[in-house]
């Protein structure tokens, strides 16, 4: 039994380990300023790293935290944008994301490789001998690339053989960020499971709350008469007032028993889309609230959860008094505590929880098949987090698959089957789009003869639409004709009314070109730094195709 016993509280010691507290240095020459925190509950994903604010700006120096050699680079118009990956020899690998351009020898490697594969999005695995780096050499410059929404640097550690995401914090960065703020709870939700009425309600239910005079917070009396259990709506700030940042562990408990924990120390990028099930999904599909719940209702593979060895449901007996605490940690160990009193009470429900029934019931573990009209939906296995109703209907062309308040795990497959009275010519610019009120959104199609399909984690409504316009190419940043003197890039901005931007090319003098895309602002831009362009004149070509292959040729000149 003593064997036993320590083989499952094993997980919950596995980061009292000793991390490294002085190998690694800071990223920036610049006091830490925290925009997000590991862990921090993100859409469809946990926040893997730590976003360093840059004081608004981009170009500020990124220094290698440490020894080791840069064994990837990535270059995506989404994500992290640039990234680079350096390998370190105590088995940890840094990752620093969103930057502007990386330095010297690392940068000519990136762009000799663009212009190699004619590609600005490129992807590359390092040998130890291609590009070593020592602690402290500048292996970039802070930017706003991928999917950034302002200047900042993304810095995350992994252990480097099994990829597991680890919390940054572990490696001496605590010392380096100064932290005396409490979290902060903003909502406490009551849960009645398995017909239990809470307060009156079958639904989900606010629980009012009062800060007390030893900073507690009292949570006003729950009175239940069955199953039931919490969640919590809470945040942190940690080196300034203005970010709201993830909590760094939370802890429940029930009359002085552990009922419930979790800590962001690490996870695996795989597991990170199971935040969906973590939450309260429906109610931030509402409201907009990301509560965590502090229950599961049957186990899934979160190694954050994974261990507890109680699911944080609460049996509400008669004649019985309880006393529900939950205890809220950040990282440097400022602590908040909430208390909620419960007391069994068989009241009557005046909120009734009606569940909206069809004929069409989704088992979580099954797979189902569901067909109507020509359009059939297959659900894989374990897709969902729980069984429910599914609202499945086909009517004017449109199909209609319940709405995005259910989350979906995996992909799920959807299919207009033998479309018929359409031309090959409409058949090659027809797809499936995801409508929103009158707005139609693109989804990468598969076509086999009449047929189409799609893979798709979200669930809406979806019809056949067609793409025959072409890109747009607009705000060119020279004057035709014009000699351009300290002009250091050439700029356009490409948009795409309906499928989005697939590809673009651009050829000065009949040569390819480096055209570097920001979605965010629309804009293809050239560095003339790559010494493509000659002197006198330089006859420009921009040819950009949407996913329906209907493209946009663009031409001009100019003098250098």
């Amino acid at each position: 039994m003593r064997f036993v016993l320590a083989i499952l509280i094993a997980p919950f010691f596995v980061f009292s380990q000793d991390f490294p507290q002085d190998y690694f240095q800071s990223p920036l020459d610049i006091p830490l300023d925290l925009s997000g925190t590991f862990g921090e509950l993100r859409s469809n994903h946990f926040h893997s790293g730590l976003d360093f604010k840059t004081k608004g700006v981009e170009g500020l120096p990124v220094y290698a935290a440490g020894d080791g050699y840069v064994s990837r680079i990535k270059i995506s118009t989404f994500g992290y944008g640039k990234a680079i990956y350096i390998t370190h020899p105590n088995g940890y690998t840094s990752v620093y994301g969103h930057l502007q351009k990386a330095n010297g020898a690392i940068q000519e490697f990136i762009k000799k490789r663009q212009y190699l594969e004619k590609s600005y999005e490129v992807e590359m695995y390092l040998y130890p001998t291609e590009l070593p780096v020592k602690k402290g050499d500048i292996i970039a410059f802070t930017g706003n690339t991928g999917g950034s929404g302002a200047p900042h640097l993304h810095f995350e550690f992994r252990n480097t053989k099994s990829e597991e995401i680890l919390n940054p914090l572990h490696f001496g960065f605590k010392k380096m960020i100064k932290d005396e703020r409490l979290p902060v709870i903003q909502g406490l939700v009551a849960y009645p499971l398995d017909s239990t009425t809470v307060n009156n309600s079958q639904k989900p239910i606010n629980i009012s709350f009062s800060k007390q005079a030893d900073g507690t917070y009292l949570g006003v009396k729950v009175k239940a008469n069955g199953k039931m259990a919490f969640g919590i709506n809470a945040h942190d700030f940690c080196t300034n007032a203005y970010n709201k940042n993830g909590l760094y562990k939370v802890k429940a408990y029930l009359n002085g028993v552990l009922y419930y924990q979790y800590g962001f120390d690490g996870f695996a990028f795989d597991e990170s889309r199971y935040i969906n099930n973590f939450i309260d999904y429906e109610r931030f599909h509402l409201m907009g609230q990301r509560v965590q719940k502090l229950f599961e209702l049957s186990p899934y593979p979160l190694s954050i959860v994974e261990n507890n060895t109680k699911d944080g449901t609460i049996k509400v007996q008669p004649g019985t008094n309880y006393t529900y605490r939950v205890e809220l940690f950040d990282f440097h160990g400022n602590k908040v505590d909430v208390i909620i009193p419960i007391e069994y009470a068989n009241l009557q429900a005046t909120i009734k929880n009606v569940i909206q029934k069809t004929p069409y019931f989704v088992k979580a573990k099954n797979e189902s098949i569901f067909e109507k009209d020509k359009v059939s939906v297959q659900i894989p296995e374990n897709a969902f987090y729980s069984n429910f109703y599914l609202n499945f209907e086909v009517s004017n062309d449109i199909l209609t698959l319940h709405d995005d308040s259910v989350p979906v795990h995996k992909n799920i497959t959807i299919t207009f089957n033998d479309v018929e009275g359409l031309t090959e010519e409409q058949l090659a610019k027809t797809y499936i789009a995801t409508l929103e009120g009158y707005k139609l959104d693109y989804n990468k199609t598969y076509r086999k003869g009449n047929t189409f399909s799609i893979k798709t984690k979200t669930l809406g409504k979806f019809k056949l639409a067609q793409d025959v316009t072409p890109p747009r190419i607009y705000n060119v940043n020279f004057v035709e004709g014009k000699t351009i003197k300290e002009q250091k890039t050439i700029s356009v901005s490409v948009s795409d009314l309906h499928s989005d931007i697939d590809t673009y090319n651009g050829y000065l003098n009949g040569k390819w070109i480096l055209l570097e895309y920001d979605y965010k602002t629309k804009k293809l831009v050239h560095n003339l730094e790559d010494d493509i362009c000659v002197q006198g004149k330089n006859d420009l070509k921009i040819v950009v195709t949407d996913n329906l292959q209907n493209s946009t040729t663009f031409e001009s000149y100019f003098f250098r």
